[in-house]
């Protein structure tokens, strides 16, 4: 995947992908919905595993020896392509007829991400980018701000119950303290915010990379920097984030192990 023309052919897949997914899961939205529970007693419903089934149909038509790895599915296939979906991200606001939600699908290769498409029907709003293609908002490309202190960043937090009983709590309480702005956005939101340059700073633990592997193509592609909180890159194993301006992650990075 190192030729421009397959990025492209991918990133278009996603995209075709992520518009049918957004179709039908909007048919499902502020309906009344039966609500199953998983083994982790996170939420489902048919919407969920409708809209997987579909990526994974986009997808087989145009890679079939391509792998997928999905919320509601799990993985199947064996290739250095790797597809990440969550077919509807933000499931609980998706239930309560919140409009933070959205279809997440990723193309990782040989272990680095270089293809996310972000999709908020609900919202209106699709963001997408590929490896050395920039990030684009609805047509427009973006850019994340240049913002290099904290002073003068808007933050914002999601997930921090895996913080709030850690050392790392006092960290977090610091960064509330001095920031100029901080918020408690939903899901996909906070991530075209800081691509599009009008957020600076995202601080999330208890994700997983089905969360985040779309996302951290477009804001990466957008300028910023992302990694976990302890400054690892993204992966599977990813369970928490830090994203920002490249000197607005350095610094806080460097508090962080101070």
């Amino acid at each position: 995947m190192n030729h421009l023309p397959e990025l492209e052919a991918a990133l278009a897949t996603a995209r075709r992908a992520a518009q049918a997914a957004s179709d039908m899961a909007m048919r499902y939205f502020r309906s009344e919905l039966e609500v199953e529970r998983k083994a982790d007693a996170s939420p489902v419903t048919e919407a969920d595993r409708r809209c997987e089934r579909i990526i994974q149909d986009h997808i087989l038509a145009d890679f079939p020896d391509h792998a997928i790895y999905g919320e509601e599915y799990g993985r199947r296939g064996d290739s250095h392509c790797l597809w990440l979906v969550d077919p509807i991200d933000g499931t609980r606001s998706f239930i309560r007829g919140l409009p933070f939600w959205s279809v997440q699908i990723a193309l990782m290769v040989d272990g680095e991400l270089v293809v996310g498409v972000s999709a908020a029907p609900a919202f209106g709003e699709t963001a997408w980018a590929a490896r050395g293609q920039g990030a684009w908002i609805d047509g427009q490309a973006v850019r994340a701000s240049q913002v290099a202190s904290l002073e003068e960043a808007d933050v914002s937090f999601g997930n921090l119950r895996s913080l709030a009983g850690s050392p790392g709590w006092a960290w977090v309480g610091d960064i509330v303290k001095r920031a100029a702005r901080s918020r408690g956005y939903g899901d996909f939101y906070s991530y075209h915010r800081l691509a599009d340059g009008s957020q600076d700073l995202v601080i999330e633990s208890d994700v997983n990379i089905l969360d985040i592997a779309a996302l951290s193509v477009i804001v990466t592609e957008a300028g910023a920097r992302i990694s976990d909180l302890d400054g690892a890159p993204i992966g599977l194993e990813t369970g928490s984030i830090l994203a920002a301006p490249p000197a607005l992650h350095q610094a806080l990075l460097s508090s962080r192990h101070d």
